[in-house]
This record gives structure tokens, sequence and C-alpha cells, in this order.
């Protein structure tokens, strides 16, 4: 165990000399206070120490000791329902130690060591297991099954293994390796920085399924894919991602705070445990664990809330669960790193962000990804990254934007012009994208119906030529349209206003199955090529345009889903017969 002491404070930089026997990214204890830290540099016996918690009050000369071990999170049972600070410290043991203030150097276990698991082992003695094998399950709250897995790197043969009673350090089984016994307990440790293994990576071709209309249709993400919504403030960046967390196919959510804005995370405590999840008719935080770093915590704690999430997300994936990874906001762990850039005397990139921004993201975002996991039942795990991006003013031509953007296959740009008409969720349609598109069609087509992504391109096509139509409506006003191009724009308008406006806060339309999303599309269409072909039969415009049955079609969205069926067929021969109707008038005139 190194001992140094303390040469000089800037800030959450803190630089100890006589650290010779200390590694990087070692954890250390500075102070009396015994505050946790990291080495993020070293030169000969000097470390560069990024303090993960508040450096007020330190002075050189002070004693610094090294851990000799990395930043690791505890991986185990009682995971799931716990609020972490950005060093997996569990908030309520916190307060319970140091009251409602915070006290530095506060230091709880991750995970409760009073708390008892029952055991249900799946492998006898004499069994052979390596890395990833599953050798008992917990079951640690009423929807999830906690797969207590082998830790990767270690291989042999069950000793004993005995089911029962136990707290995450007693041991549940013996393993017999080459190198002698080995312990295994509930719980594991991992290192934050270090990717956990996996035995292949899978293409994503399987969409993750929102429930959110503009995404689902329009920009769709893969299982094990990575999306970015990036938008100015009061955009509606963490309404999408608390829309996404409660409602996307995952069965665990790993949701990070991350240097965002204190009544944000209030918002999630208080709302979670009261939210019913559709799939289980359970509490929705039965399935997930929320990592809060706010503004106002340690700015250097910002990486590592980041690191500790993404560890906890792959654990769960490693099980063969489908995990969806909420970041918010990546902008914030961004503006840490340039404040440690500048700290350490790093030469700076642009707008003094440090020249390795982009490949620190990329670090982050490429965990994510659909994997076969380790062990011998080949299970399937995926693990999906959202990250919100909070550029000033909304302008995406920051290099935090600008880095994602390389990196991310999904684009949700928001829009304030869309937000501040009401428009939510406020995804500009014309400047997002998704690359996962193509790839997806093909599970689109088959599995909810054979013309999807021919109508999804239908409307995108609407969209533009709305765009477009627009800019002469402005020249030259709406009356030198032609027919055909006044029926574009009110197509155009019921896609944009019936479709893509999406109420998070009504109990039917926050959430729209894909039968449904499906049916809403062939409405609007149908709506459009049976006034296309009247027109054609030169009826009125006029009349066409201000039909009741369009109201109706724009109420679809809340008819509930054991209703849609019976409104559809209705709704379609109503359709048919009103434009027929309308075109028929204007023969008889």
């Amino acid at each position: 165990m190194s001992k140094g002491i303390i040469k000089k404070i800037a800030g959450p930089l803190v630089i100890a000399e006589n650290m010779r026997d200390a590694n990087m990214f070692d954890v250390v204890r500075v102070s009396k206070q015994r505050l946790i830290g990291e080495i993020i540099e070293m030169h000969a016996d000097r470390a560069s120490i990024q303090v993960y918690e508040e450096t007020s009050g330190l002075a050189p000369g002070e004693e610094v000791e090294s851990t000799g071990v990395p930043l690791s999170v505890e991986l185990g049972p009682g995971l799931i329902k716990s609020i972490y600070d950005g060093i997996q410290r569990p908030l309520d043991d916190i307060m319970k130690k140091s009251g409602n203030s915070l006290h530095r150097g506060v230091e709880v276990p991750s995970l409760k060591r009073e708390l008892e698991w029952d055991f249900e082992p799946c492998v006898k003695a004499g069994d052979k297991v390596s890395g990833g094998d599953i050798i008992g399950t917990v079951k640690e709250t009423e929807v999830v099954l906690h797969k207590i897995m082998v830790p990767p790197y270690m291989s042999g043969t069950i000793k004993s293994i005995v089911p029962g009673k136990y707290n995450v350090e007693q041991t549940v089984a013996v393993l017999q390796t080459e190198d002698g016994e080995e312990n295994l307990t509930l719980m594991q440790k991992w290192p934050v920085r270090v990717g956990r293994p996996y035995a292949k990576k899978l293409s994503p071709d399987k969409p993750l399924v929102t429930g959110q209309r503009v995404i689902d249709t329009l920009f769709p993400i893969a299982k094990g894919g990575v999306a970015s919504v990036p938008g100015p403030f009061g955009s509606g960046k963490t309404v999408v991602q608390h829309q996404l967390a409660k409602w996307a196919e995952a069965d665990i959510v790993v949701y990070i705070g991350c240097g965002e804005r204190g009544n944000e995370m209030t918002d999630v405590l208080n709302e979670f445990p009261e939210l019913i999840d559709p799939k289980t008719g359970k509490s929705l935080m039965e399935r997930t664990v929320l990592i809060a770093n706010t503004s106002d915590m340690p700015v250097a704690a910002r990486e590592a809330s980041i690191y500790t999430g993404i560890t906890i997300a792959e654990y769960f994936r490693d099980m063969g669960y489908s995990v969806a990874l909420m970041a918010d906001s990546t902008s914030r762990w961004a503006e840490a790193l340039r404040e440690m850039s500048g700290r350490l005397e790093e030469m700076p990139g642009e707008e003094g962000y440090p020249a390795y921004l982009g490949s620190r993201l990329a670090q982050f975002y490429e965990r994510a990804g659909r994997v076969v996991s380790l062990g011998k039942d080949g299970r399937e795990g995926t693990l999906s990254v959202i990250g919100a991006v909070s550029p000033p003013g909304g302008d995406i031509s920051e290099p935090v934007s600008q880095a994602t953007l390389r990196i991310v296959k999904v684009f949700w740009g928001l829009d304030s012009g869309l937000a501040y008409k009401r428009h939510f969720p406020a995804v500009n349609w014309l400047t997002s994208y998704s690359l996962y598109t193509d790839m997806l069609g093909k599970w689109y087509n088959e599995e909810v119906a054979p013309d999807w992504m021919e109508c999804r391109q239908r409307l995108m096509r609407l969209l533009q030529e709305e765009a477009e139509l627009e800019e002469i409506v402005k020249l030259v006003g709406m009356d030198a349209l032609s027919s055909p191009d006044r029926l574009k724009l009110e197509a155009a308008r019921s896609i944009r206003e019936d479709f893509l406006h999406q109420d998070a806060f009504h109990e039917i339309d926050t959430y729209t199955t894909l039968k449904k999303q499906h049916m809403m599309m062939k409405l609007v269409l149908s709506y459009y090529d049976l006034s296309a072909e009247a027109l054609e039969n030169n009826a009125d415009i006029e009349k066409l345009v201000s039909l009741p049955i369009r109201e109706r079609i724009g109420r679809f969205k809340y008819v509930p889903v054991d209703k849609i069926d019976n409104e559809f067929k209705n709704l379609n021969e109503d359709l048919s017969r009103d434009i027929a109707e309308t075109a028929a008038l204007l023969t008889e005139e």
C-alpha cells in the first residue's frame, strides 16, 4: 500500500508525491477525511489524483493512501431499486450515517450487508463450470430473477454448493481451480473502466420498441443500439428519456443523472415508484437502478457515474437481459473532462475540451451492443444506450454534439421551435435520422405489416414535400398553390398533428403499440390517396379539407387498444363513403 504527501491542490485535482508504488487508476484516500480519489496521471513518483468529493479545507503536507485497486463496483443482489451517487455509494445509507447534509469521506458498502437472499443452486458438486456460467439464482424483486454467475476468467469444478439464505459476502459455493480453491459469493467486483467480456457480438437487427410514434416509425433504435438526444434547454430531453425509461421494451433500466439539476432526479424518484410497469403490473422501480450525480455534487464524480452506470448495465446484460441505459447528460461529463484537462495543463482542443474527448465518448458508447454472453447456455443479452446532449443554445455544431454524432447511429434532434409550439416530442423530422432503419425494415415488414416500410417512406416524403411547399407559401401565399399541393399540405398537417404529436401524460396516448401505429399511418395515407383520386375527378378541395371525419382520424390515437380494430374498420368505411359523396356532389352540380 503506497502512502504519499499532498504537494498541490487545484479544485478537484490533487497532486501527491512519494507515490512510486501506486498504479494508474488506483483508488486513493486523501487526507484524514479519507476523501475518495482516483489516480489519472503518473510522472515518476508524482501522482495526479481526481478527487470525487469536495476538496476545500485540504492542505499540502497531508497524507494520501493508495488502496492498490482500481475504481470498482460491487455487482450482486440489491442493485435493483437502489439509488447511488456517482461512486456507487447508496444515498439512503449515507443519509442514515450523516443526516440530510452529505459529509465528506463517508464510507458505506455499495450492497447492503445485512440483507439476506434466498439462493437456489442450478449446478451440483462435481460439475465443471467456467466464467459466465450460472451457478444459481436469487429472486431480487418480484420481476427480476438475479442470476449468480461465475466471475469471468475463472473456471474449475464445483466442490460444494448449498441452497439457503446468504448475504452478499457469505460463501455459497467452493470452486476447485488449477490454482486452488476459490470461494464464490453472491457478489463480484469489477473495475468500471474495463468493459465486461462476452463470447460474441451480434448484429443489432431487432428494434427496441418504445411506444413513441416518432421514434418507432420514423427513427427507430435497435436493441443493443446507441442513440443521442441533443436539444436546447426546455425542448424536452428529460421527458423523452423518462418516456423511454418507462415504456421501452427493456427488462432492466439504468438511469444516470449526470450533472443534471437535483429536481429532475427528484422527479424520477417520485414518479418511478408510482408508475405501473405495463409488462408486469408492478412498480417500475422493481426493475430500475438509479445513479444520481446532480449539478451541485463534485464535478469530477460525473465521470465515475457514467462508468459506474454502464458497468452495472453490462452485468445485467451478461445475465441475458435486455438493458436500456439513459445518460442525462453526457455534456455535463464532457464539461468535467474539460475542467480536469485544464487543471492538468494539457493542450486544449476545440473550445477548451480535451483532444481525447471523442475517444472517451466512443469508449463509453461502444460498450453497448447485442451479445452472446459468456457461459455454456449461449444466452443473448442486449445493452442499448441513449445519451442526452445539452449543447449551449441548442447549437449542435459544438464539439460534444459533433463528437457524439460521429459515434451514434440514431440522432433524435430536438427543436426549440417545435417545443414552443407545444409539439411534443419535439423531435425534428427533417434533421433527425436513424442508420438502423434499413436493417430493421425486414423485421417490421415481417412482424408488424408487409407494407410498414412503404408507409413510413410515404410519410417521410410528404413531410419533406411540405417543407418545400412552405417556402413557396411564404413567398406567394396559399392561394397560389394548386389543389394537389394544398392536399399535400393538409395530409402533412395530419401527420404532424395526429401522428407525430404524442401526449406523454395521457393514459392511452403515452404508449402506442406497433399495430396501432401502422393503423394510424394507413388512415392518414388513405385520406390522402382517396382525396387525390377525388381531385382528379374535379372534387372541391375546400370540401375535402373540411370533412368532419378528419377529426375522428385525429382522435384515433386516444382509442383504447381493445377497440382499435373495430374503430379502424368503421373509419375506413366512413372515409370512403364521405369522399365518394363529396365527389358525387360535384358531379350532380
